[in-house]
């Protein structure tokens, strides 16, 4: 027999890991409802047909697609039309219908979108949404990069103003500093990337830069000018985007370079305006740019390579100097999303976090509270008989005092309960044996110090809450 275990890119989580994803989770939750964010949740598989084409060639290369009940049909037409449709399948990327009609969702925004287009008549706009579910992607498993992982994201749908890009940057901020994790959140614009492309000579290749641009952080710029290359943009045009990128200085010098570079380019003074009013509402909302380790930096090279953006589009990164890890978030502005299922000119904007990405970091530095890895308090010793009833008593006024607690639930040794509450770090063991039940008191031995007491319940509850 073979040993048991998990798919490629999956993993388990202990009940002390559990309690640091908690973490997280609420930390997020808490900022989205201060925000003015209502939660929202979507089946775990969409329609193929609602995801198919709303990432790019390389995204939908990476979804994961469902196979049809009923695909032993014994029929000899069904039988020859699925051989048919299998040769198709395993010679080149394709999509048979009568193979498959659903998938597991890769993101949550085209969900989302998905969502308020069939609800459209019920909701208020603009519509503000936060959304915590695993998402599925078929990806080469590495540090990192999972093929199952949670993602968070915020939307707004139904508001073009700027204001709500900036509402986002300071929810990354908020976040991040509530996480104590140094972060760099890069923002550029999409326009600014159509621009690039204008300056090339070669505005149709606007995606080809962008898939290449996105890679930056990973091949570096000899990679990136290498598959720009094989994209069919030219040395004067490879120059022009090394030129652009290699601009530096502080948002405000960035943004001047810039608009003289691309003065003669509409979409890139729009994008440089956009940016600069976004920074701007940032600043005036209280949030002031590289406070506290939340550093907004404008970054040219940033791309985001899923097809849906249209304006402003922002990164997390860890700036902290010990850790090698991808995007923390990221997100950007679609300005006609829902259009994809026949809503037109409804516009959005919205951030995602990546939690496992997030949570590994912050195991990584030591940024969870101590606390998160206390779960029982105290553990009541079962000495069987008549004391066990005793002890049940006393566990319920533990727990009524708010103190998490439990009862080994076998009368075994003593020693084996002793060495069960030591394994699962409960700090606190009740001893309620004869003498305590007769006497109406119970032993506290406190792990921790080593120390034994003998207290009747309410200065037991006393002596526990005052080591919390």
């Amino acid at each position: 027999m073979s040993k048991p275990s998990i798919p490629q890119g999956t993993r388990d989580f202990s009940p002390a890991e559990v309690r640091k994803r908690q973490y997280i989770f609420k930390t997020l939750q808490t900022i989205f409802e201060l925000y003015g964010f209502q939660p929202l949740e979507t089946p775990s598989m969409e329609n193929l047909v609602t995801l198919t084409g709303k990432y790019g060639e390389e995204g939908d290369r990476l979804i994961f697609k469902i196979l049809n009940n009923g695909l032993n049909a014994q029929t000899d037409e069904y039988k020859g039309k699925m051989n048919v449709e299998w040769e198709k399948m395993l010679g080149k990327p394709y999509t048979s219908t009568l193979i498959t009609e659903r998938a597991l969702r890769y993101d949550l925004t085209i969900p989302f979108a998905r969502y308020v287009v069939m609800h459209q008549n019920e909701l208020a706009f603009p519509f503000r949404r936060y959304q915590m579910q695993p998402v599925w992607r078929a990806d080469r498993p590495q540090k990192g990069r999972y093929r199952e992982f949670w993602q968070c994201d915020a939307d707004v749908v139904g508001s073009p103003s700027l204001i709500n890009e900036a509402e986002l940057l300071a929810i990354y901020t908020s976040a991040f500093r509530s996480f104590g994790l140094p972060v760099t959140v890069k923002i550029n614009s999409r326009k600014l990337l159509a621009a690039l492309a204008e300056l090339c000579g070669l505005p149709e290749k606007m995606m080809d830069i962008t898939i290449a641009l996105d890679k930056l952080d990973k091949i570096g710029w000899v990679g990136v000018a290498k598959e720009l290359q094989e994209r069919g943009i030219g040395d004067d045009g490879i120059w022009q985007i090394e030129k652009v990128i290699n601009v530096s200085g502080t948002n405000e010098e960035k943004m001047v370079a810039f608009a003289d570079i691309m003065q003669h380019s509409a979409a890139g003074m729009e994008g440089i305006n956009e940016l600069s009013k976004t920074l701007a509402y940032y600043k005036a909302s209280g949030q002031e740019p590289g406070r506290e380790g939340s550093e907004i930096e404008v970054d040219i090279s940033l791309a985001r390579g899923l097809n849906y953006y249209t304006g402003v589009i922002v990164e997390v990164v860890c700036s902290h100097p010990d850790v090698k890890m991808g995007s923390l978030g990221g997100g950007g502005r679609y300005d006609d999303l829902t259009g994809l299922f026949g809503l037109k000119g409804l516009s959005g904007v919205g951030v995602s976090f990546g939690i496992d990405r997030i949570y590994d970091v912050m195991d990584e530095l030591k940024l969870f509270p101590e606390q998160l890895a206390q779960g029982t308090r105290a553990l009541l010793v079962n000495t069987g008989g008549e004391n066990e009833a005793y002890a049940l008593q006393l566990l319920q006024q533990l727990r009524a005092s708010g103190i998490a607690a439990e009862i080994y639930p076998d009368a075994a040794k003593l020693d084996k309960q002793m060495k069960y509450a030591n394994k699962r770090g409960i700090p606190f063991v009740l001893i309620a044996g004869d003498t305590e039940r007769v006497a109406n008191r119970v032993s506290l031995k406190n792990f921790t110090t080593g120390e034994q007491l003998l207290l009747d319940a309410a200065a037991c509850i006393v002596a526990i809450k005052n080591q919390a």
